[in-house]
């Protein structure tokens, strides 16, 4: 992370590096030199060329005998032109000019050349021609002295005028001369004069004309046509080196700038970094005195925090705030900067009230209202000039905040970090948090202690009740063979009655304490609600006080469920019964079936509900209700405000919901009655509900023989009674061995069996098992105080046909085995019949 911090800033500097070479280099005007070069060779050509004019109208004049030095001069003149082209360059703005000036020096040179070898031989003859006429003009002949002498003055005025007057002045005293008849000893003298006058006649024009377009041929408006390139490029080039100086400068001072401010901001985050890890130094002190902290200890530490972030922040007021119930407020102010009156409550809904940021922090360094309206009056009223709060993340209510008042303007606004203080929030949020947890532990420790001895009792009344299970089916089975011996009517028969009503309630009793303290995976089937809530409508009507009027609305939709139908009847029956006796005077219990689609979770009855599609049956009365302390332990087990209940009846209805993957909720009010709530999961709707089993033919034996296994012998000494009673012959069993050797050796002799089982006791789950696979056909019914335990493979892979309660009930046991011969018969009917048609 350091790494990809620092490569903005090597970039920016190599940047600022590279700049200030350049402004630098082009503000050092590297050019003048070569400008410089260029002018120091181009004055020297035109020195050059000056001292090659004047060289050559010294030697004009004769001043000059050789050429030496004129040569000397043509070739540094060509040298000066040469280092002019070689400064200015090939591709310069002045080569093109510099050319120019070239061709016009080359055509100098030529004219020079010329002027030289015209000039070697105008010297000869003029030296030739004074020889000649000064021999002639020693002559003795006059008119040969005469004429020379006019020849000489001729020639001295052509040697001045070269003009065509001259030249033919010049021809003309060279003919009077050729003309004259002088003696033999000048005639050769004359002769050789006049040849050299008429050269020098012809070359002193020619040579003055080459000495002229020598003259006239000066390159001076082409050198300063290149001197005035060479200076504009050079001002050009200053120029712009001093727009670059100035650069350079504004540059450096930026970069000056930029250095001091790079040398604050280090300096402001030094300051910055040492004020963050004297914070964090804090809040490693804080968070290692929580650490050992004892419980009790919390609430002084938590004041000792607060003191100590407030002054890291200079602030005059601190607090941290739960909002549980009741509200937990832990403060600390300091000298007289005491709390007015409702705060810092009040600042939990102002905290939600105002904006803040993805952080959860509400930052006001200068409490100042905007208008009338402004929530931050609260914080003026409050006598704040500057607030910090950070609030608990995560949710939408704010839960507790860690907040800091300033009481000076201007406080708050030194501090520039404050995301560091969500740190200290969480700190002290834990250790609070840990005071809660620690106090639910207790609880939960309470309420485990209190569960192991309701798992105690339980298992003990569990124990008892399957005793007591026995006593009740004796009580129950003698009372109904007795009252078979009694006639209608008697009193004998209303004391057998009355016995037979009290061996049931006793029965109902014991099989609540065996629902509550055995659960177990129940049989379950598609049901409808519906369906259920009418058919045991009937038993309630029967069974509800006079005075209570029972009403059902149920919902167009169908409700399917899928549930053990025995005890979700059981759960309507308990909260109905419940209901009636909550009702002292006439009034009504109503049953109201509604399904409802839940797209988010619901809290109901502290259990979570949804989302999905739910039955929900609800049971109100118009009772006398409940106050919230009895609210809150109605479904404790073996609870009860009534001197007759046992306070099974909701602890077995509510465990029986929540094994439904359901839940019940209760709304009561003292006077106002009571609504019970039970939101049961619908089944998906891709299977038809089962249809509850008839009753089948119901009615009394006529001498089928039915094999009795049951391992006690009183017990199937009562069995055999009973179903003799019923007009059924009982074969009867107490060992395994004996039963199966009597199936083995007539295996006709048997129309149904009837197996006792008792939980713990696998032997008559074996027997079925063997039974079941040495006669298939046989129907069998299992006698078991509870299937709870039996799962329904267990059963079927066992060969169950029926399961009857135990003790045997007569109603219930004549039901079954009437169904089971009625199945059975149909079955041999329809295997006689696939005989028949197989032997036509």
């Amino acid at each position: 992370m350091s790494t990809l911090k620092a490569t903005p800033v090597a970039v920016i500097v190599l940047f600022f590096l590279l700049l200030l070479t350049w402004l630098l280099l082009s503000g050092l005007n590297l050019n003048s030199v070569r400008y410089d070069r260029e002018l120091r060779a181009l004055d020297d050509f035109s020195r050059f060329e000056r001292a090659l004019n004047r060289e050559v109208l010294t030697a004009r004049v004769g001043l000059s005998r050789n050429y030496d030095a004129l040569a000397r001069i043509a070739d540094a003149y060509d040298n000066s032109l040469d280092r002019l082209r070689e400064a200015a360059g090939p591709k310069s703005e002045e080569s093109a000019a510099i050319e120019v000036l070239a061709t016009v020096a080359h055509r100098q040179q030529d004219l020079v050349e010329r002027f030289k070898s015209r000039n070697a031989l105008l010297q000869n003859s003029l030296t030739y021609f004074g020889i000649f006429s000064a021999r002639l003009a020693a002559s003795n002949d006059k008119p040969v002295v005469a004429a020379t002498s006019a020849l000489a003055a001729a020639m001295l005025h052509l040697t001045l005028d070269t003009s065509q007057v001259a030249v033919d002045e010049v021809q003309q005293r060279l003919n009077e001369l050729a003309a004259l008849q002088s003696p033999r000893d000048d005639a050769e003298s004359i002769q050789a004069a006049v040849a050299h006058g008429g050269i020098l006649r012809d070359l002193l024009p020619a040579t003055d004309a080459v000495l002229k377009a020598l003259i006239a041929t000066a390159s001076n408006p082409e050198q300063t046509a290149v001197r005035s390139l060479i200076v504009k490029r050079q001002l050009a080039a200053r120029a712009s080196a001093r727009r670059y100086r100035l650069f350079l400068y504004v540059t450096s001072v930026m970069l000056l700038g930029a250095l001091a401010y790079l040398g604050l901001q280090l300096r402001a985050r030094a300051i910055a970094l040492r004020r963050r890890a004297g914070f964090e130094h804090v809040i490693a002190r804080i968070s290692t005195r929580f650490i050992n902290s004892q419980q009790h200890e919390i609430a002084t530490d938590v004041k000792w925090a607060l003191q100590e972030l407030a002054e890291c922040l200079g602030a005059d007021r601190a607090y941290f705030i739960v909002a549980a119930e009741p509200i937990k407020v832990y403060r600390w102010f300091r000298g007289r900067a005491e709390f007015p009156q409702g705060w810092p409550e009040r600042a939990l809904n102002i905290a939600s009230r105002l904006e803040h940021g993805d952080d959860n922090i509400v930052h006001i360094p200068v409490v100042r209202p905007s208008h009338s309206y402004d929530t931050i009056n609260l914080l003026a009223d409050a006598g704040l000039q500057g607030w910090l709060c950070i609030l608990s993340p995560g949710g939408q209510r704010t839960r507790a905040i860690l907040g800091f008042d300033a009481l000076r303007a201007g406080t708050l606004a030194q501090w520039a970090e404050f995301s560091l203080f969500r740190m200290a929030f969480d700190a002290i949020a834990n250790a609070v948090g840990r005071v809660a947890l620690e106090q639910e532990k207790e609880r939960l420790e309470v309420n485990l202690q209190q569960a192991r001895r309701l798992e105690t009792l339980g298992a003990f009344a569990s124990g008892i009740a399957h005793n007591f299970n026995n006593i009740v089916g004796a009580i129950l089975g003698y009372a109904e063979m007795a009252d078979t011996q009694v006639s209608a009517g008697s009193r004998s028969a209303s004391n057998l009655a009355e016995i037979r009503h009290a061996g049931e309630r006793a029965r109902e009793l014991v099989d609540q304490i065996l629902t509550f303290g055995n659960r177990g995976d129940a049989r379950r089937e598609r049901i409808c609600i519906n369906a259920l809530v009418a058919e045991t409508r009937s038993l309630l009507t029967a069974s509800l006080p006079s005075h209570v009027e029972l009403m059902v609305r149920e919902t167009p939709e169908r409700a399917i469920v899928s549930a053990e139908p025995a005890q979700l009847q059981q759960v309507i029956l308990n909260v109905c019964n419940n209901a009636a006796q909550a009702m002292d005077q006439p009034g009504i219990v109503e049953i109201r079936i509604e399904v409802r689609e839940m797209a988010h979770t619901l809290k109901v009855g502290g259990d979570d509900v949804g989302p999905g599609r739910f039955a929900v049956v609800s049971i109100s009365d118009s009772g006398r209700g409940m106050d919230k302390a009895t609210l809150k332990r109605i479904f404790d087990p073996f609870f009860t405000t009534r001197i007759e209940g046992n306070g099974l009846g909701l602890a077995t209805a509510r465990e029986i919901v929540h094994e439904h993957d359901g839940a019940i909720g209760v709304q009561s009010a003292v006077g106002a009655g009571t609504r019970f709530d039970i939101w049961l999961p619908c089944a998906p709707p891709n299977e038809l509900e089962s249809t509850r089993h008839a009753s089948g033919m119901v009615g009394r034996g006529i001498g089928e023989t039915v094999l009795v296994f049951e391992t006690d012998p009183v017990r199937l000494l009562r069995h055999e009674e009973v179903l003799a009673a019923l007009g059924y012959e009982p074969v009867g069993f107490t060992k395994l061995a004996d039963a199966m050797a009597a199936c083995r050796a007539i295996p006709l002799r048997f129309d149904a069996a009837l197996v006792c089982h008792q939980p713990g006791n696998a032997s008559a789950l074996d027997f079925a098992a063997a039974l079941h696979d040495a006669l298939p056909a046989l129907p069998i019914i299992l006698a078991t105080p509870s299937a709870r335990d039996l799962g329904a493979p267990l059963l079927v892979g066992s060969g169950i046909s029926e399961v009857v309660h135990h003790p045997l009930m007569s109603a219930e046991l004549v039901g079954a085995l009437s169904r089971c011969l009625a199945d059975s018969a149909a079955l041999q009917g329809a295997k006689a019949a696939q005989t028949a048609d197989q032997g036509c």
